[in-house]
């Protein structure tokens, strides 16, 4: 059941991002071909009023066929040789594929629209529609992410104590702790219920102030003194008297185990602090994803991307956690896309805004020919992107796993 519903999350993420382009272009008066889940070989497929509605065999993604998204398409006959009229670009090649004879009559088809038609196409509209229709597909994508994230902030719950988790093993706490231990105090400092992280931040400071001998920082040394820990296990309370050891990795002295929340309860949140908790994470999000495509050249950032193969396998294991954590997730992805579409590349969503402002800016159109010489910049991340993230999915999938937690 996980896999249908994480395919079904990743393919209602594609189709409203494809719908807000849908939904804009036909608000604008532009003339919509065609509007696909998935990309063709078509399964199947049906023609209402001028636009033909269908389901692709690869399910890489979606679109919407636009009549003369392409310049040239509807530039005088004379502006271009013949040759160069009747070579499409791959995207347009791609959007046309499996055509018949349910599919609408296209601007760059070897029978001419009708003025009235040709009129509507993309490029015959003023700058401001074109970026709205552009814009519609991200934008669709980081209002889901904004919903989804204060509904979930609105349902929060919070923490009342302070938890023991991931009990490493080997170490002094594997013989002395159980995770879902609740931490009372740690060398008579209590935790506060008001002030959990503050706590855990205090419990881990007051174990590392027991050193080795003579301060030594020697790996796995035990330091001289124990610490007093008391915990409530089952029902019963336990004093616990634990001797840390030196951590180079970490550079202080552990016991090793980490902290959790526990005893959850509604956090009774209004619409103000939910939407304020949905937009910090928004901005978390958004930075990071920034900051890992900035710094894509570094080997410890081009760890962190994951491509589709990955992405649906995390989601596929958020589902197996719970509806929750699916939701997050979902949020993540849709505001990742979102944000991914923006930047300023063709054929990425953000490459024909940003073209239509430099058309604004300098008062006359970009040739297409020039728009096609920059799209390689965006062509080659697109390819680069794809290829670290299956690179790290394939071995994700047959190494350590994903990490949903």
């Amino acid at each position: 059941m996980s896999w249908l519903l994480a395919f079904a999350g990743f393919a209602a993420l594609i189709i409203l991002h494809e719908f807000g382009h849908f939904v804009a272009a036909k608000a604008v008066g532009m003339r919509v071909e065609r509007f696909f889940l998935f990309f063709p070989p078509k399964l199947v497929s049906v023609k209402r009023g001028e636009t033909e509605y269908g389901i692709g065999a690869i399910p890489l993604g979606g679109f919407v066929k636009i009549t003369g998204m392409n310049p040239d398409e509807v530039e005088p006959e004379s502006a271009h040789s013949p040759e160069r009229r009747t070579r499409p670009d791959l995207l347009t090649r791609i959007e046309s594929a499996d055509s018949g004879p349910e599919t609408p009559p296209s601007a760059g088809g070897p029978e001419p629209l009708p003025p009235e038609e040709l009129e509507r196409a993309y490029y015959r509209q003023p700058v401001w529609k074109r970026i709205v229709v552009i814009g519609a597909g991200p934008a669709v994508n980081i209002v889901i992410a904004f919903v989804l994230l204060f509904f979930l902030a609105l349902d929060a719950e919070k923490a009342t104590t302070l938890e023991v988790s991931e009990v490493q093993k080997g170490t002094p706490a594997a013989t002395a702790l159980q995770e879902g231990d609740r931490l009372v105090s740690v060398d008579g400092l209590r935790a506060h219920r008001e002030d959990l992280e503050g706590s855990a931040e205090r419990f881990s400071d007051r174990i590392d102030s027991h050193a080795c001998e003579n301060g030594a920082e020697v790996p796995d040394c035990r330091a001289i003194a124990p610490v007093k820990v008391v915990v409530v296990r089952d029902g019963t309370r336990k004093v616990l008297l634990i001797r840390p050891f030196y951590d180079p990795d970490a550079g202080r002295n552990r016991i090793g185990f980490g902290f959790a929340g526990g005893g959850l309860v509604p956090a009774d949140r209004g619409a103000g602090e939910a939407t304020t908790a949905a937009l910090d994470t928004m901005w978390f999000v958004s930075s990071k994803t920034v900051e890992v495509i900035a710094r894509i050249f570094e080997p410890e950032q081009r760890e962190q991307i994951s491509g589709v193969v990955g992405s649906y396998e995390v989601t596929r294991q958020a589902f197996g956690f719970g509806a929750r954590e699916a939701l997050t997730l979902l949020a993540v992805i849709s505001l990742s896309l979102g944000l991914l579409n923006l930047f300023p590349f063709l054929p990425l969503d953000g490459g024909h805004i940003f073209w239509s402002l430099v058309e604004k800016v300098r008062g006359r159109p970009v040739p297409f020919s020039v728009m096609e010489r920059a799209s390689v910049v965006g062509f080659v991340l697109v390819l680069m992107l794809f290829a670290i993230g299956l690179t790290n999915d394939i071995g994700r999938l047959s190494g350590e796993g994903f990490d949903v937690r």
